[in-house]
């Protein structure tokens, strides 16, 4: 699969029409796909980066990424998806690889951590990343700690 047109920006950098489809898009996946009634805008993209992953100006995928010290002592990526009729396809990695590769740039050498549902632990391990939690129960989900 081709990489997709990457914009990786702060929230006030970002167009109007892609916070909504970004926000639409998590929605989709998180509360509607996952039947997770939950707060999703929970205070942190303000301070984030935002990685959007484009085909034909259609938002495809989606990571935030938080400084070292906004969220928490590490850098914090989260909010990883990608939509419904792109998955299979291998963008999911493609979209870690890019999201890593703008972790290094920025803050290189810096701790890298997320919270991965536990179904997708082997995937974020092939990346490096290894698990430091037991399984926990958020929001129905099992998720697991992770640091690369």
């Amino acid at each position: 699969m081709p990489a997709p047109d990457w914009i990786f920006s702060s929230f006030e950098e970002l167009e109007r029409e892609l916070i909504y489809a970004m926000l639409e898009l998590r929605a989709e996946v998180f509360v509607v796909e996952q039947e997770c009634a939950y707060q999703d805008l929970d205070g942190n993209d303000r301070d984030a980066l935002h990685l959007c992953g484009l085909y034909d100006g259609e938002l495809a995928c989606y990571a935030r990424i938080n400084a070292p010290g906004t969220k928490t002592s590490y850098t914090a990526i989260s909010r990883v998806l990608v939509g419904k009729e792109h998955r299979g396809k291998g963008l999911g990695r493609l979209l870690m690889r890019e999201a890593l590769a703008q972790c290094e740039r920025l803050w290189p050498g810096a701790t890298i951590g997320l919270s991965a549902q536990q179904y997708l632990v082997e995937f974020y391990a092939s990346l490096g990343f290894r698990a430091v939690s037991n399984p926990y129960d958020e929001e129905g989900i099992p998720h697991v700690d992770m640091l690369r």
